[in-house]
């Protein structure tokens, strides 16, 4: 079963949005405009949006309100991509070149400030100070973590709480509060839009935490682009996090390989190994369940309505893929 098998009925509305989407980032501006739809035309599971319009049917639903918040919360994650590219000097992302790669760093770097802005400009549709405060509080979260990550590139000294801190601002708080400006946008109440807050920001831990094995477990093919690929890059995630920690070899090991000048073009996957059979794979899939669990029970107080089901099926689907 595919993700979007668990929210077919919502396919109409998805397309409006994608055609949202296409009308936010056209620009007059040839470049800007052939980058911003050659990252739209790569595709994404538009996990975003679809947390949006699930969010806002715990309120008074309609698509031609509600797909602003939509496009806004998509706009910023797409922004991120393109800057996330250049910061890791990414060749490919889906399986396609970068914007980085195909135009260079100066076009990446506009084309996400300009979708960055887009989706600001979105969101003045909603005369509501309380929406534009969570989305910039979101998107202060977000830089921050990126920030972070930079800074602790090839910091081998990292520990578990420096790691959720990140993760936290990078990816499960862009989730949370899709799930919770959903609602917001639909008048829900205060009640729900809590708990849908706290659904997204346990799914979005979990999801972030899967993705990280996936790195480490999932092909070239599934991924797009290299296995190992954040470790290469100097980025410590959760695995390799635990692996080092309790092998003090392992950590002088990845250290050596990773830091020698010449480690782009050695193989790596002895370290992949070594990182899945030290128990890493095991700890990171338990403490994604325990972030599951917790996303569960926040839908426990929700109506029983479909969208409690969807959401229900979509955080079972996140907590088990694997690509």
């Amino acid at each position: 079963m595919k993700l979007a098998d668990l929210y077919m009925y919502l396919n109409a509305d998805i397309k409006k949005i994608e055609e949202e989407l296409e009308q936010s980032v056209l620009s007059e501006h040839p470049a800007l405009k052939s980058a911003s739809l050659d990252l739209l035309q790569a595709g994404g599971k538009r996990i975003r949006p679809v947390f949006v319009l699930l969010g806002a049917k715990y309120g008074n639903y309609d698509i031609d309100r509600v797909k602003h918040i939509a496009v806004s919360l998509e706009l910023i994650h797409m922004a991120s991509l393109v800057h996330d590219d250049v910061i890791d000097n990414a060749e490919l992302r889906r399986g396609s070149q970068t914007i980085k790669a195909k135009w260079d760093n100066r076009v990446a770097m506009y084309t996400g400030d300009y979708i960055f802005a887009k989706a600001v400009e979105k969101t003045t549709f909603f005369n509501d100070g309380n929406i534009n405060t969570i989305l910039s509080h979101a998107m202060i979260q977000m830089c921050l973590g990126e920030i972070e990550q930079i800074r602790d590139q090839y910091n081998w000294e990292q520990n578990m709480r420096i790691y959720l801190r990140r993760i936290r601002r990078k990816t499960a708080l862009l989730i949370a509060v899709s799930c919770q400006l959903g609602a917001i946008s639909a008048g829900a109440s205060k009640q729900e839009q809590i708990r849908l807050y706290q659904y997204g920001y346990n799914v979005g831990m979990s999801y972030q935490i899967i993705d990280d094995i996936l790195d480490f477990t999932g092909t070239e093919k599934q991924l797009g682009k290299p296995a190992g690929g954040d470790l290469r890059q100097g980025n410590v995630t959760l695995p390799a996090l635990y692996a080092m920690d309790r092998d003090p070899s392992l950590k002088r090991d990845i250290v050596q390989l990773i830091e020698d000048e010449a480690s782009s073009s050695q193989d790596i996957t002895p370290i992949i190994e070594a990182i899945k059979q030290s128990g890493g794979i095991e700890y990171s899939k338990e403490l994604s369940r325990k972030y599951l669990n917790k996303a569960y029970s926040a839908l426990d107080s929700l109506p029983d309505i479909k969208a409690t089901k969807s959401l229900r099926e979509v955080a079972t689907y996140i907590g088990g893929r694997k690509h």
